[in-house]
């Protein structure tokens, strides 16, 4: 049987699970060696199955520590979230927000968000990080976040979180001064520039519809070095609505693909009600147009 589960020793097993290593663990827990090492024996006694196997100068997780770093990533998340909610709830503080965003969001959502923020909430304390989705939605549900700004160029309903859509942006066909057509077929004999696993399958897709599958010559998420390699004339590739009014440059052209386009959605842990912190700044992002103005 398995007893009540000491959800230090969670965050400890968390750690190891990150870090590959009890001293590494150690090191970016700020404790003793010795004390990672008690925490995951007294762990492994309360649950009563191996959690971790040496290998090699590290350890790796057991097929049961697998599972409970799984579980314990939730368990955490949602009592740093129920904190999170009570404190603000009894006025023990002014709140906080931490928010992970993906770059182009980062760029051009955020700011205009926190500047509403704190405008009208001048005592709240910010933290923010720039992550990709599938990292931006682990640290939430880690609760090391409190909202996570995605794309999605599908339907997506992540399990246990709130989505909370906010607009589609279109994707464009970016060529250089030497462009030979505004479709995408029209380049299918093209080097073509790829982004992050998630756009280059959308890519593939979208390509695919056209006739035709493109062959892939660079590989970069960074849409400023795209638009760089697009310009010199190394290949055409396709960016968000974000990332053009992010980072534009004048000697590329672009040409918003019909049909095509990413959701933009805020991420928030576990059902509403939500912490004050939270919902002022789902308000502060939903307050201005229902959508940026996209490049032409």
């Amino acid at each position: 049987m398995i007893r009540v589960v000491d959800t230090t020793r969670l965050r400890v097993l968390l750690a190891v699970a990150r870090e590959g290593s009890v001293t590494a663990a150690a090191e970016a827990l700020h404790y003793a060696q010795p004390s990672v090492s008690h925490h995951l024996a007294r762990l492994e006694a309360e649950v009563g199955v191996p959690l971790l196997q040496r290998a090699g100068r590290g350890v790796r997780l057991t097929d049961a520590g697998e599972l409970l770093v799984a579980r314990a990533e939730e368990i955490l998340g949602r009592i740093d979230s129920a904190r999170a909610e009570v404190a603000a709830h009894a006025g023990l503080r002014a709140g906080r927000i931490r928010l992970a965003a993906f770059p182009s969001a980062l760029a051009t959502l955020v700011p205009a968000a926190m500047t509403v923020l704190l405008r009208d909430h001048p005592d709240l304390d910010l933290a923010l990080v720039e992550a990709e989705p599938p990292a931006a939605l682990r640290a939430l549900r880690a609760g090391d976040v409190d909202v996570a700004l995605i794309f999605a160029h599908e339907e997506t309903d992540p399990a246990g979180v709130t989505v909370h859509p906010l607009f589609t942006e279109p994707v464009y066909l970016v060529t250089g001064a030497d462009n030979r057509g505004d479709t995408l077929a029209d380049h299918a004999d093209a080097r073509w520039i790829a982004g992050c696993e998630r756009c280059r399958a959308h890519l593939f897709a979208t390509c695919a519809r056209a006739g035709f599958a493109p062959a892939i010559a660079f590989e970069t998420e960074d849409y400023i070095a795209a638009q760089a390699l697009t310009a010199a004339g190394l290949g055409v590739t396709t960016l968000p609505g974000l990332a053009l009014s992010a980072h534009r440059r004048s000697d590329v052209l672009i040409t918003r693909i019909p049909q095509d386009g990413r959701r933009v959605l805020a991420a928030t842990y576990g059902r509403p009600p939500l912490a004050p912190p939270v919902a002022a700044f789902l308000d502060a992002v939903t307050s201005g147009p229902d959508r940026p103005a996209w490049p032409a």
